[in-house]
């Protein structure tokens, strides 16, 4: 394993060193090989997706596959004006001269998919490291093994390995990849991981970008139009059975609209998944034994207002909501990653307050509330990655909107321009001129200290 790794690398390094993947006609070729491979192989992947995660069609389609296509179309518009030298302004001390920002792909790069959205995570970041003129190794999640099968194949058929290639496995594989050098590193999973991650690129001083996640909350106010947040907030929270970075983690309604939001909560979840969402076709599973195992011991904290009901042999939890839990509770200690959904409640400003200190930047915060001015207030006075106002999740949709985390959440951003940015390096340049010279900058030149000062006043 050591040493197909160790090759691929060799191999990635000498073909960068040619610099072809640097020229942008082939970066956009590229970039139409890896849609037409996915359009290829969508209903294969669209399977695997609900062996792994029992997702519905419609659900991997919106979430997973078209999320590609946008991104890789809105990418081949953009990349030219993207990779042209821009210029800058330039100071008046420096007249003769001109200045340029260039941008320049980093080489061999290192993308760790995680297993919640196993083709959107692995083939959004992938995008950028092609658009930027890299070459990849890709590491799919083994607890999505059918998935990782599918793009493995799709990309050994569609790409030559010393350009991009896929290494299947666990955690010794990750490991092993870790312990080697790269130019860049992109990973996406939880907190924990992410800190192992960190810890390895500091071996070699290699940037990298932190996908990861946190407590993000949802708040209720009072204002707040309560039909539509509790439909936004039931998608967001129970799409992929709550196995989402930036699904709601827990709820805060306002104490007087509390008993209301939580009636049309229940009704909005029978609509989405039937009476029994255990034996819905719409509705997820938990990826893994160990996953499901874990969210089950969190039933036991707080009381459960509606479901609760879980199903062992394929790893299913019902949509759930839990109230009188405290922040000593084992739920509130962790991110939940499932669908089970902590319900606080609030009358003032200072309880919100009390609440987000407790877990401080999320990568996700959601605010309902017609007021203007609360907006904004919410907005300006907490840490976090990004957001909705009135919504959830939908922000990481728009192509236009840089996406990324802050503090414990997460570092670096892509999706759009900001995957081209993520992959690239800024590079900044000074063109000088031969016809003249200004030499007061040499110590041959009397009375310099004079001129400069007088230049820079």
């Amino acid at each position: 394993m050591k040493d197909r790794i160790l090759s691929l690398i060799e191999k990635q390094r000498t073909f960068f060193g040619t610099d072809t993947t640097k020229d942008v006609a082939f970066r956009k070729e590229n970039l139409k090989k890896l849609k037409s491979a996915v359009k290829r192989y969508e209903q294969q992947l669209l399977d695997a997706l609900h062996k792994d995660l029992h997702k519905s069609e419609t659900e991997a389609y919106m979430t997973e596959i078209a999320f590609i296509y946008e991104e890789i179309r809105f990418v081949l518009k953009n990349l030219d004006s993207w990779t042209k030298p821009q210029k800058v302004k330039t100071p008046v001390s420096h007249l003769g001269s001109k200045s340029y920002l260039y941008r320049e792909p980093y080489g061999v790069t290192l993308i760790i998919a995680p297993w919640n959205y196993p083709v959107q995570l692995q083939f959004s970041p992938l995008i950028g490291a092609i658009a930027g003129g890299n070459t990849a190794l890709l590491k799919p999640s083994e607890y999505t093994p059918t998935v990782s099968r599918w793009i493995s194949e799709l990309i050994q058929e569609t790409f030559p390995s010393e350009y991009i290639a896929v290494v299947e496995g666990g955690v010794e594989e990750s490991q092993a990849l870790l312990n080697e050098r790269f130019d860049y590193i992109f990973f996406t999973g939880s907190v924990a991981v992410g800190k192992e991650v960190m810890k390895a690129a500091a071996n070699y001083l290699t940037p990298l970008t932190l996908e990861l996640g946190g407590k993000s909350p949802c708040i209720v106010d009072q204002d707040a139009n309560i039909e539509l947040a509790t439909k936004r907030i039931a998608w967001g929270k129970f799409t992929n059975a709550g196995q989402t970075c930036i699904a709601p983690d827990y709820v805060i309604v306002h104490e007087q609209i509390r008993a209301d939001f939580v009636q049309q909560l229940k009704a909005v979840v029978q609509e989405f998944y039937g009476k029994t969402p255990l034996n819905s076709e719409k509705f997820g599973k938990i990826v893994s034994k160990r996953h499901f195992t874990r969210l089950i011991t969190f039933l036991q904290d707080g009381d459960i207002v509606f479901g609760g009901q879980y199903e062992e042999v394929e790893n299913r939890i019902s949509p759930t909501l839990l109230e009188n839990v405290t922040w000593e509770d084992s739920v509130m200690k962790e991110e939940i990653f499932g669908p089970i959904l902590p319900l606080f409640s609030f009358t003032k400003f200072e309880d919100l307050k009390y609440h987000l200190d407790q877990a401080p930047n999320p990568l996700a915060l959601y605010y309902f509330s017609e007021d203007e001015k609360k907006q904004e207030k919410i907005i300006n006075s907490f840490s976090f990655g990004g957001g909705c106002i009135n919504d959830t999740v939908m922000h990481v949709a728009n192509i236009h909107l840089p996406f990324g985390g802050v503090g414990e959440s997460g570092m670096g951003k892509y999706h759009g321009e900001g995957s081209f940015d993520a992959f690239t390096h800024e590079k900044g340049i000074l063109k000088q001129t031969t016809k003249f010279d200004l030499p007061v900058r040499y110590p041959s030149f009397k009375n310099s200290l004079k001129y400069v000062k007088k230049l820079l006043k």
